[in-house]
């Protein structure tokens, strides 16, 4: 089932990352094929349990049989609450594989792709909460749609391109992948189309499910959550991730400032395994595109 989910990105490097002991707890936020998961199954013993979080329906069909398997249907934002409730606190290692799956991109009536002109814009992760990417753009202030656009999608133009959205809607409202395009067709290059879309795309998902916020949420958590030793692995897909998880790997907050203990000691819950970030091998680029983007983080609990 998974390869038709997507293939789950550096498998192995995730696997190496958690350190995985037999009879320990471990926790995937990020479910969706269950591809990572079943493979973390594979290293557990009997007396092992996985904790699967995924808030996306389409993810439960995807659930094997196994009762060392404990899922979660909700989103990882308070992870710590759900642990505690299952009385699985602390656990030995998390494992984050953010962003969006390559099946979730291949359903067209999710709105996550502009490859389908006649979708509608939807782009929630959890389909039953919170406003579409479509209600977003027919209600929020120009202002608005600007800061989402210059922040998240990191288009410097960000104001033209909000006062086209207004425009339009004032004619018609925008319901669909193509109603977008038809917007900004005044700006989507003739040549370089694919990422300023992506960029569009990515702002408005990013602004929908709230993914910044719930990462913040989460990482903040994870000191509470993991054993001492225990390990962070977090697979992130743009540079704004990434950034907040090397910040706060390296220094125990977000904008990356060092503090300091009476010693001179930096003061941080955890410390970086990996030096630098690693990446896909060559031969997984070949086989999975997905991959490409794809940037791997590991770290350790520190003991107090």
């Amino acid at each position: 089932m998974e390869n038709k989910y997507h293939a789950p990105v550096m498998l192995k490097e995730c696997l190496d990352g958690l350190s995985i002991e037999p009879d320990g707890i471990y926790v995937d936020v990020t479910f969706g094929g269950g591809g990572h998961s079943k493979a973390i199954l594979n290293l557990l013993s009997k007396k092992g349990t996985l904790v699967a979080f995924d808030q996306d329906e389409d993810a439960k069909a995807n659930i094997p049989n196994d009762t060392r398997l404990v899922f979660i249907d909700q989103n990882f934002q308070f992870i710590r609450n759900h642990l505690d409730y299952q009385e699985l606190l602390p656990v030995d290692g998390i494992l984050a594989d953010l962003g969006v799956s390559s099946h979730q991109f291949d359903e067209a009536d999710r709105g996550f792709s502009f490859r389908f002109d006649e979708a509608e814009l939807d782009m929630r992760m959890d389909r039953a909460a919170g406003i579409s990417a479509a209600e977003l753009l027919n209600t929020s202030s120009e202002s608005k749609i600007a800061d989402i656009l210059y922040q998240y999608g990191e288009l410097k133009n960000s104001r033209a391109l909000a006062r086209e959205i207004v425009a339009y809607r004032s004619v018609e409202a925008i319901k669909t992948v193509a109603h977008l395009k038809e917007a900004l067709k005044k700006h989507i290059p003739k040549f370089g189309d694919y990422k300023f879309l992506a960029q569009v795309f990515q702002a408005l998902r990013i602004e929908v499910n709230q993914e910044m916020e719930v990462l913040k949420a989460f990482l903040l958590q994870v000191p509470q959550v993991l054993k001492t030793n225990g390990r962070l692995v977090v697979m992130s897909y743009h540079s704004l991730e990434d950034r907040l998880v090397k910040n706060f790997m390296q220094t125990g907050n977000f904008n990356g400032d060092e503090e300091k203990d009476l010693f001179g000691n930096v003061s941080r819950p955890l410390k970086p395994i990996t030096r630098k970030v690693v990446t896909a091998s060559p031969q997984e680029l070949e086989l999975n595109p997905r991959s490409r983007s794809a940037k791997l983080r590991i770290a350790e609990k520190i003991g107090q």
